[in-house]
C-alpha cells in the first residue's frame, strides 16, 4: 500500500502548514494531540489481519514496577509513593515480525510522514531504532490485561489504534504531574491520582486514530480490557539521535528475546 492508502490525507493533509501549526499548537497546549480516523479502513483491515496472523508469535508478558519506571529506593518506605508497584501486562509483536510490506512499516519510514512529525514534535530529524525490533510494535491486550500508571522516560509517544476493546481499556492521564528535568516527582499529587483523589482524564480513541502524548511528566495509564476482544495497539518509535538500540537486557524484558 502506498501512503496516500494507508492515510486519509483528505481529513490529515499532513503536507498543509497551516495543518501542521495548528496540529503543534494543540499539542504544546495539551500535551496529546489525537487525530481520528488519520489511517484508512483499508490500512487498519490490513493490520488487524497481520495482526492475528502474528498471534503465535506474541511474546505475553506481566511485569509489577513502580510508576516512576525505575528501581524501588530503598531510602523511602516500602509503602512510599515512589516506591508504590502497579502491574502492568500486554502481548507484544517486534518489528521484525512485521512482513515487509505492512501498512504499519510503510507509515512509520514514510519521509512525508516523518517530516510531519518532526515539526510537529519540533524536532530536527528523527531515526529508527539500531535494533531490528524495536522501531514498530504491535501490542496486544486481552481480557483483564492493562498498563499500570507510569510516566515514560521518552518525551513523546506516538501511537496507532488498530482495534479498540468493546468495554474497558480505556487510556487515562493527568497532564503536568512532575518536572522530571527538575528533579521534581510530585510524590503527594502522583499519590492523589493513585488515591483516586484527583480524577484523570480519559481519550476515546477509536481504530484508525493517531496519538501523539508527553508522558514523561504526565502520569498515565490503560484500564484493564473488560471486553471479550482483544485490544491491538501499534506503537511507532523514534529517536532523535542515530545508532541507539535498546540493552540486551531492555530486549528481554520487553520482547523475551534478543535481536
Amino acid at each position: 500500500m502506498k501512503l496516500n492508502e494507508i492515510v486519509d490525507l483528505t481529513r490529515h493533509p499532513i503536507n498543509d502548514p497551516a495543518f501542521r501549526a495548528a496540529c503543534r499548537e494543540a499539542l504544546d497546549e495539551q500535551g496529546v494531540l489525537v487525530m481520528p480516523k488519520f489511517a484508512t479502513k483499508a490500512a487498519i483491515d490490513a493490520i488487524q489481519a497481520e495482526g492475528e496472523a502474528h498471534r503465535d508469535k506474541v511474546y505475553a508478558s506481566r511485569k509489577e514496577h513502580t510508576v516512576y519506571l525505575s528501581a524501588v529506593d530503598p531510602s523511602f518506605p516500602a509503602d512510599h509513593t515512589r516506591n508504590r508497584m502497579v502491574v502492568s501486562s500486554k502481548g507484544c509483536i517486534t518489528d521484525d515480525v512485521l512482513p515487509e510490506g505492512s501498512p504499519l512499516r510503510t507509515l512509520y519510514d514514510a519521509p512525508e510522514f516523518r517530516e510531519f512529525l518532526c515539526d510537529i514534535l519540533g524536532e530536527e530529524r528523527l531515526y529508527n531504532y539500531a535494533d531490528p525490533l524495536s522501531s514498530v510494535n504491535l501490542h496486544y491486550a486481552e481480557t483483564g490485561q492493562e498498563l499500570g500508571w507510569h510516566f515514560d522516560n521518552s518525551s513523546f509517544a506516538i501511537t496507532l489504534m488498530v482495534q479498540p476493546t468493546t468495554s474497558g481499556g480505556e487510556f487515562e492521564y493527568v497532564s503536568a504531574l512532575r518536572d522530571a528535568d527538575a528533579g521534581d516527582m510530585n510524590f503527594e499529587g502522583v499519590a492523589d491520582v493513585l488515591e483516586g483523589r484527583t480524577a484523570a482524564k480519559g481519550l476515546s480513541m477509536d481504530a484508525g486514530a493517531l496519538v501523539l502524548f508527553r508522558g514523561r511528566n504526565s502520569l498515565h495509564r490503560v484500564t484493564p480490557n473488560e471486553g471479550s476482544r482483544t485490544r491491538m495497539l501499534a506503537v511507532l518509535a523514534y529517536n532523535t539521535e542515530p545508532g541507539i538500540a535498546l540493552s540486551r537486557e531492555a530486549q528481554m524484558t520487553f520482547y523475551g528475546r534478543t535481536a
